[in-house]
């Protein structure tokens, strides 16, 4: 828990990541064709918007880490990503409406420890939801460019 986090986000946020990996919800995510879309989406503004340290998309949300850079404010850059997305997905799926959640968690990464750990959290969480048994074996997630001395565009 965070200085700024109260006893309340601290337990609405581990019941929500509860609910994430246990599977609930529409799990549109789950299928190649949308999770590509995500992924090439956040690899498409790599190097020109932000820099994308590391990802993964699981079957029922996501996780980022980037740097954003001057002129591309961190709200924007997320309107821009589920905008795209969104519409593309719900093509793939003849549907239409609201395709990710209107809000969505950051944080403020204080120093470099911090930096690790929200890395190596986001690379083991379909590890911690029972997908893969090693972070690597999830096909949409930075860990397995990590594992194989790829990194992002810098």
């Amino acid at each position: 828990m965070t200085d700024a986090e109260t006893m309340d986000d601290a337990v609405k946020r581990a019941r929500v990541e509860e609910y994430l990996n246990a599977g609930h919800g529409a799990c549109y995510l789950r299928q190649q064709q949308i999770a590509e879309i995500v992924e090439n989406n956040w690899l498409h503004f790599d190097g020109k918007r932000y820099q994308l340290f590391a990802w993964v998309v699981m079957p029922n949300h996501v996780h980022v880490l980037i740097e954003i850079w001057e002129g591309h404010p961190l709200d924007k850059v997320i309107h821009s990503w589920k905008s795209y997305t969104a519409t593309e997905a719900n093509k793939l799926l003849k549907r239409k409406g609201a395709f990710w959640f209107p809000d969505y968690f950051d944080r403020y990464i204080r120093d470099g420890k911090h930096f690790a750990n929200a890395i190596r959290y986001i690379h083991e969480n379909p590890v911690a939801a029972g997908l893969v048994e090693k972070a690597e074996d999830w096909q949409f997630s930075s860990a397995r460019l990590w594992s194989a001395g790829i990194l992002p565009a810098k």
